[in-house]
């Protein structure tokens, strides 16, 4: 079963009665065999952390967010706005406004929080390796105006100081290259029998990829970005040169 599979399964727990009839009817009597499976379905019947935000939070995004909290590894290529993982709580609620002016404060407010606590996993311990490639055009988007644009660029190049953080900035001196007109991200797992998910958002859902082919594809496409993208070091340069410039 696909890693994609399994999260959408694990919306259904499975009752811990039902695993202790069939261990009765296969004849599995040894406690060290009943009490591991008896555990699991327990487990399988607690909401993830998420599910506080699930009244914010369409089904089709909650798959994402139990992947991510699983990933060892994220690589994400942005286009157009700063990844949520490094995103401020002012420039999340500009971005959130934009998308849906009609959204109550509460609800932009909950969202804001969800984005938060995802990030609170990159300072965690056993946190993920965390590759973010961010296209020119995120810089210079004013979003918010420079009183919100200036903290957020601060807050990348302070986030990027972890351990487990990388980023870099694709300039438009670079040209074309394999991101253009795309934005999407690719999870490793600690697992080895969980093959890679690549995500690609769109505005109301979301596609995730698991065939060898598309995964091959898509690091294909990081691998590009990374070697067309300035150096970590010069890419943290541009940033604070952008977030100079603002006026």
């Amino acid at each position: 079963m696909s890693k994609i599979s399994r999260m959408e399964n694990g919306r259904v727990p499975i009752r811990p009665r039902d695993v202790n009839d069939l261990l009765d009817l296969y004849g599995v009597t040894d406690d060290d065999q009943r009490e591991p499976l008896l555990a699991l379905a327990r487990d399988s019947r607690k909401r993830g952390w998420w599910h506080v935000y699930n009244d914010v939070v369409p089904a089709w995004f909650e798959i994402y967010i139990g992947l991510e909290g699983d990933a060892s590894s994220i690589s994400v290529y942005e286009a157009q706005l700063v990844h949520g993982l490094l995103q401020t709580g002012d420039y999340a609620r500009e971005v959130i406004r934009s998308d849906n002016t009609t959204a109550t404060d509460s609800d932009v407010e909950r969202k804001v929080a969800l984005r938060l606590d995802r990030q609170s996993r990159l300072t965690a311990p056993d946190p993920p390796r965390l590759w973010a490639i961010l296209d020119e055009s995120v810089l210079r988007r004013p979003v918010g105006g420079p009183d919100v644009m200036r903290p957020q660029l601060a807050h990348i190049v302070k986030i990027a100081e972890l351990p487990n953080v990388t980023v870099q900035v694709v300039p438009f001196a670079a040209g074309a290259h394999a991101g253009l007109g795309s934005t999407f991200s690719v999870l490793g797992f600690p697992d080895a029998g969980d093959t890679d998910v690549v995500y690609v958002e769109e505005a109301t859902s979301s596609l995730y990829l698991e065939r060898p082919a598309d995964i091959r594809l898509y690091r294909q496409k990081l691998e590009n970005l990374m070697a067309r993208a300035l150096r970590p070091d010069q890419s943290i340069e541009m940033i604070v040169k952008a977030a100079e410039e603002l006026t």
